[in-house]
């Protein structure tokens, strides 16, 4: 487990529990007083910490790398999953997935951005920065879903689109805009979920739903905050004052009218309770999904039009 700068107290708690939890049974049963302590106090320090995160605290959290990623919110909530890869035009682009699935039985299309779990997976899937391809792929996936009258799912979890120079020369730009295009008019319902970071164009490419939910400790945000700091003070080091004025964080996205739902995290987090996180995303999914089950076609292009025409400014 990987523990941030603000869980220091909670590290030291843990380290004397996993010595206590190892041995023999005799040992075991003489410990379990001090284990019951000591897990009362985890808890405790946890409530506190978690109490009231900063903005620089969520981004971290967000980014976590034990955090539920798209690969793992499918196997846990979809069944039948199939994967569908390529754009048809040029190559693969593995930093999206997506494919058929079902929940709860009804049939979507499931799309999402995934970093990957460790170094080869990350590489794999260029750590969730699509390029040209995955956008154009995630197009293709949307229209399929909609000539079979399916909903779209999009789950996003990406720093933002793949910024190298190849990219750009295949038309990261267009096939972005394309994406949201092409999420705006659909037929069919679309409900996006941020399940960690939100960067960028790369994320809004994919969250432009007619319900859009996100995760208490995500993050969505116009830019990264180091790629704000470098812009703004020509320093990394300012990242944690940039996300103070950025508002990423969801209780902003939800003052501003950025995102319809916020789902509560476990106290601790995605990255300690996966098994929780991935029920509430379930449960949110298919309440969502079932206020436009029966919208006519018009009405459901105009509200998810409307909706991103109502965006608060930020204070």
């Amino acid at each position: 487990m990987q523990y941030l700068d603000f869980e220091r107290s909670i590290k030291e708690v843990d380290a004397k529990l996993a010595k206590l939890t190892v041995g023999e049974k005799a040992l075991l049963d003489k410990n379990q007083a001090e284990v019951k302590r000591l897990t009362r106090k985890k808890d405790r320090l946890l409530s506190l910490a978690y109490k009231k995160l900063t903005p620089w605290q969520k981004a971290q959290i967000a980014r976590h790398e034990n955090r539920p990623h798209t690969s793992d919110y499918i196997k846990a909530i979809f069944t039948n999953f199939e994967l569908l890869c390529g754009d048809r035009s040029c190559a693969e682009d593995a930093a999206i997935i997506g494919g058929f699935a079902k929940l709860n039985g009804k049939t979507v299309m499931v799309i999402g951005t995934e970093k990957g779990h460790d170094i080869d997976t990350r590489i794999e899937h260029n750590f969730g920065m699509a390029r040209p391809e995955g956008y154009r792929k995630a197009i293709r996936l949307m229209k399929l879903a909609e000539q079979f009258h399916v909903p779209v799912i999009t789950l996003i979890d990406t720093a933002g689109a793949f910024p190298g120079v190849e990219a750009e020369a295949h038309g990261q730009g267009q096939a972005i805009a394309s994406c949201i295009e092409t999420c705006l008019n659909l037929s069919v319902p679309v409900i996006s979920c941020i399940i960690g970071e939100g960067g960028s164009g790369g994320a809004l490419a994919l969250a432009t739903g007619n319900s859009v939910l996100m995760l208490s400790n995500a993050i969505y945000s116009v830019i990264s905050p180091e790629g704000c700091a470098s812009i703004l003070w020509k320093d990394f080091k300012y990242a944690k004052k940039a996300c103070s004025i950025l508002h990423l964080t969801a209780e902003d996205m939800m003052k501003f009218g950025v995102i319809d739902v916020m789902i509560q995290e476990p106290v601790g987090g995605a990255h300690r309770f996966p098994e929780q996180t991935t029920q509430s995303v379930q449960g949110a999914l298919v309440k969502q999904l079932s206020l436009f089950d029966n919208m006519d076609v018009q009405d459901l292009i105009a509200q998810r039009h409307q909706r991103f025409l109502l965006f608060k400014k930020a204070g």
